[in-house]
């Protein structure tokens, strides 16, 4: 496609994994797609990589089928509190930890490959009624797909910028070449602050440090964890420390008229939860359909859907970060019965009913413990 005006289906603004899942969805439901980002490929962004079985599922519908090449298997995961831990291997299936440009990069592939027209370095300037403007394209369009993010311009410029809930917390990411010393993504707990460790190569782990104290910075990792220190003791660093900022955010809606918002631009569950990618690519698939049928209300009701089962894990977590207390008669709790960890694990990657995975029996128990 050449530069000056252009028609199209779809547009999608945001080119990184939640965009591309979305143009691929539409292009799979027979819609002429563009997408639009801003900057050069592979598109990095600090999380903790691990994509879990549902979320791996949600590719292969897509036609995106990652390998062991890709990074490295995911079989379940461990919870550390102290000298206390307990994990759970996943009930079928595995997941995946993955470099974030590696994914992305699969992801390209399988855009382009059932047709997906994509512009790299190419920010939109302007949106107007069924016109998007950048400086070198001006693309009109039926539908128009927002995935550039938790700060999105364009829920920004199209009204759909009310949040309903919002709670925010603090992020680092580093990488260190060292074989993982389990196949589990862990979370590693101490007060206030998580270390979340996800193997994504054969020599190589992604650590990740969640916190709501703003003092706290990467470094201090090795001091409020002491295991996983030990675990990295002569490792080396292959990335740089990064930050940013995750919470929970609830928008009041996802579409109006035919903008829709997807991914991170569509509100977001904390990292602890692990559901970020996961939710946007399960979203890809029902937008797309919706896009399809031409009733976008029927994406607005799949993704309230979506939302909720991640949504309720991460506060029941966040409510262990807060309450130290809770945290401890829990951890005995699982520990001592590590089927109630299997029943939490299998509800977090949606294999199991919400009706029957007895976390309200948990945290009863834990009360009982602590009181």
């Amino acid at each position: 496609m050449r530069d000056g005006r252009h028609k199209t289906d779809v547009v999608v603004v945001g080119g990184g994994p939640a965009g591309l899942a979305a143009a691929i969805a539409a292009r799979l439901q027979g819609l002429r797609v563009v997408v639009l980002e801003a900057a050069h490929p592979p598109i990095d962004k600090v999380c903790g990589e691990g994509v879990m079985p549902e979320a791996l599922a949600a590719l292969r519908r897509l036609g995106v089928h990652l390998t062991p090449e890709h990074g490295t298997p995911l079989v379940g995961l461990r919870f550390v509190d102290g000298a206390r831990s307990v994990d759970a291997r996943f009930p079928s299936g595995i997941g995946v930890g993955i470099r974030r440009p590696l994914l992305h990069h699969a992801l390209v592939e399988r855009a382009h490959e059932v047709g997906v027209s994509i512009h790299w370095a190419t920010p939109v300037r302007a949106v107007a009624p069924a016109v998007v403007q950048s400086k070198r394209l001006s693309v009109a369009y039926r539908w128009l797909i927002a995935a550039d993010g938790l700060h999105s311009a364009i829920r920004r410029w199209t009204g759909l910028n009310q949040i309903a809930v919002e709670r925010k917390r603090l992020g680092f990411q580093r990488h260190y070449r060292v074989p993982p010393w389990s196949g589990l993504a862990e979370i590693h707990w101490t007060q206030h602050c998580q270390a979340c460790i996800t193997p994504v190569g054969a020599e190589e782990v992604c650590v990740c440090l969640l916190t709501t104290e703003t003092r706290v910075r990467f470094h201090d990792l090795f001091a409020l964890f002491p295991q996983v220190a030990a675990h990295l003791e002569g490792a080396t660093p292959t990335t740089a420390v990064r930050g940013a900022v995750t919470g929970t955010r609830r928008l009041a809606r996802v579409y109006r008229d035919t903008v829709a918002l997807v991914g991170d631009a569509s509100g977001s569950v904390d990292a602890i939860a692990g559901a970020g990618l996961g939710l946007a690519f399960q979203q890809a698939e029902p937008l797309g359909e919706a896009l399809a049928r031409g009733d976008l209300a029927l994406y607005a009701s799949a993704h309230r859907d979506l939302a909720r089962r991640p949504g309720v894990m991460a506060s029941l977590l966040l409510l262990m970060d807060s309450r130290p207390w809770l945290r401890r008669g829990a951890m005995r709790v699982l520990a001592a019965e590590p089927a109630h960890f299997a029943r939490l694990v299998a509800l977090h990657v949606g294999q199991h009913a919400p009706a029957t995975c007895g976390w309200r029996a948990l945290l009863a128990r834990a009360l009982d413990l602590c009181l």
